[in-house]
């Protein structure tokens, strides 16, 4: 796969995660007559925060992907790592958001899985800026 390609796959899956996310929640919102906020109901709560949480989260991800496949020079196996990454811990993020409480040990793990990933999409391309 090229860089460019790479980037797309990743932007697609993310793509089609994003509807799943806001099914899930038209879902409650449905269920509870809530047309507006979350009507103090938790399960709409932790489903909006999901999804919110992905909305604020995946444009960046995508744009650092993009920007280390359009510098040329980034390994292939770069981009899957940190695409990969990324996208497994936005769905572990989801998966632990929907467990009694949010507490589903999935949140913590694709929280710190999109840290660290901006970290390292960040510091690698602050690092060929100046290279």
């Amino acid at each position: 796969m090229t860089p460019l390609q790479i980037v797309a796959l990743y932007a697609g899956i993310n793509l089609i995660l994003k509807p799943i996310l806001m099914y899930r929640v038209g879902q409650v919102r449905i269920s509870s007559k809530t047309s507006l906020g979350n009507g103090e109901d938790f399960d709409l709560l932790a489903r909006v925060r999901a999804h919110g949480n992905f909305a604020e989260t995946t444009p960046f991800a995508l744009i650092g992907l993009l920007v280390m496949a359009l510098m040329g020079g980034t390994p292939t196996w770069l981009l899957h790592a940190l695409g990969g990454g990324f996208t497994f811990g936005r769905i572990a993020h989801a998966h632990g958001m929907a467990q009694p409480k949010a507490l589903g040990k999935g949140r913590t793990l694709g929280a710190v899985l999109s840290l660290l990933t901006f970290l390292v999409m960040g510091g690698y391309l602050l690092y060929r800026a100046f290279v």
